[in-house]
């Protein structure tokens, strides 16, 4: 069974036409159930992660004044969103999603997170609506409980998973891989293991070939036990921040890559959603439920 973490405090309330678009959370599951692709056997509620968990992978300082509301201004503005217990409950929640995604994958091969991919969350800050890094936090926790000796994240989100590059900056067992706009946010970059710059407005063709020399030359050299994904959607050409000129089909096909490599070398993946900010829902929707679809197909469920 493909097992997926949904919490309903993953739709957190934002201002009237806030450019994040919270809607996502709750249309995800929707359409998945709708088009018949999971039933609701699929899906789990996770719990607030531990404290003790966070600092694996975050600065205790950092999580103490995110945990006490008492982070100052300049870095709940970096954030983007304003604080509240209800957000910091949401992120708790979503961390939890992921590292339970993690062991479902281990047993099943493949598992998701309907949020997440909170890659501008370093260890000692906050950036771009993430407060905690769901996906290092969790890389961090099966590598303290010998569940994983060597870590691949993938980073296919339009923007530099930088966050999680600054987590973790020099760790042998960690291999961070960012393939992101060059000219998009955020404008000062951390350095993952592997950057891939890409210049605006590249396409389908050019960026599937990009893709491919990259993940076949890193799962040679590095030879993880575990993958992460994060599966952004705002590579589109839709996407209203995303600069580059993806079709539905390339980055389906982007999917398909990461995907079947996985499954080939027998690795589990654990997926996130990422970004994604087209003008339309629907396109944001769809793309993010295409990556289930390719999951589904590939690791037969």
């Amino acid at each position: 069974m493909l097992r997926i973490a949904y919490h309903p405090a993953y739709v957190h309330p934002v201002r009237t036409g806030h450019r994040f678009p919270m809607v996502k959370y709750e249309l995800i599951p929707a359409q998945l159930l709708y088009e018949g692709l999971v039933s609701t056997d699929c899906f789990f509620e996770p719990r607030q992660v531990d404290v003790s968990t966070i600092v694996l992978a975050h600065d205790a300082s950092y999580v103490t004044a995110l945990t006490d509301l008492s982070l100052d201004a300049k870095m709940v503005r970096r954030i983007g969103f304003p604080l509240s217990q209800s957000l910091v409950d949401r992120e708790r929640y979503i961390l939890d999603g992921t590292i339970q995604a993690c062991t479902y994958a281990l047993e099943h091969g493949v598992a998701f997170n309907v949020a997440g991919g909170t890659h501008h969350a370093g260890r000692d800050f906050g950036e771009g609506f993430c407060l905690l890094n769901d996906q290092a936090v969790a890389a961090a926790y099966l590598l303290d409980q010998k569940l994983a000796k060597r870590i691949l994240i993938i980073d296919l989100d339009v923007h530099q998973g930088n966050g999680t590059a600054h987590i973790f900056e020099e760790h042998p067992c960690v291999f961070t891989f960012s393939m992101h706009g060059d000219k998009n946010f955020p404008f000062v970059k951390e350095c993952s293991d592997l950057d891939i710059p890409l210049p605006d407005g590249m396409d389908d063709e050019a960026y599937l070939a990009l893709l491919k020399e990259n993940l076949d030359k890193i799962f040679t050299v590095f030879m993880p036990d575990f993958v992460f994904y994060q599966a952004g959607v705002d590579i589109l050409a839709t996407d209203k921040l995303g600069k580059l000129k993806l079709t539905a089909a390339g980055c389906r096909h982007r999917d398909e890559l990461v995907l079947d490599k996985c499954r080939q070398q027998g690795l589990p993946v654990q997926i996130s959603m990422g970004g994604g900010y087209s003008e339309h829902i629907k396109d944001i929707v769809n793309a993010h439920v295409s990556t289930y679809k390719t999951a589904i197909d590939i690791f037969g469920f």
